[in-house]
C-alpha cells in the first residue's frame, strides 16, 4: 500500500483542492482504478488503494445504465457528494418523473451535503427520459443523476 501513495498525483490533489475553493464546495471525491482519493475542508484527503465494494443488489441493478449515460452530454451530474432526494419532503411528489417538460433553473432534485438541502437545477430546458439515482441514495461527485434531451 505504500508503494501506491508514493504514485498519487500530487497536482491531481491540488487540482482538486482548488476545485473546493472555487466552487465553495466542502468535500470532492474521485475514483480511478482502484485509487478513491478524497478531499475535504473538514478534514485530510484519504487514499484508498483496494477497489470500492458494490453494495446490495439495487446499486448493481443501476450502475449498468449509470456507466453507459455516464458519457452522455444530456446527462445531469451531481455537483457534489451527497444524498440524493427526488421531492422537497418525504411522501411528496418528485420534482421530476420520466416525461416531464422542465424548464432551465428548475428545481429536479435536493442533494444534501453536510447537512444542508442543496437543490440542483436544470442546467437546459428539455425532456428528462431517464432517473438514474434512487430516492434517498448517496451520491458522488460527478455521477449522472438525470437525463435531459
Amino acid at each position: 500500500m505504500a508503494d501506491k501513495k508514493q504514485g498519487i498525483d500530487q497536482v491531481l490533489i491540488r487540482d482538486l483542492a482548488n476545485i473546493l475553493n472555487e466552487t465553495d464546495l466542502t468535500e470532492i471525491e474521485i475514483e480511478q482504478d482502484d485509487l478513491r482519493i478524497r478531499v475535504s475542508r473538514a478534514g485530510t484527503p484519504q487514499y484508498v488503494s483496494a477497489p470500492v465494494p458494490v453494495a446490495a443488489a439495487p446499486v448493481a441493478v443501476a450502475a449498468a445504465p449509470v456507466a453507459a449515460v455516464r458519457d452522455n452530454k444530456n446527462a445531469v451530474t451531481a455537483p457534489m457528494v451527497g444524498t440524493a432526494y427526488l421531492s422537497p419532503a418525504p411522501g411528496a411528489r418528485p420534482f421530476v418523473e420520466v416525461g416531464s417538460n422542465v424548464q432551465e433553473g428548475q428545481t429536479i432534485l435536493i442533494i444534501e451535503a453536510m447537512k444542508t438541502m442543496n437543490q440542483i437545477p436544470a442546467p437546459r430546458s428539455g425532456k428528462v427520459t431517464e432517473i438514474l439515482v434512487a430516492d434517498a441514495a448517496p451520491v458522488e461527485y460527478g455521477e449522472p443523476m438525470i437525463v435531459i434531451e
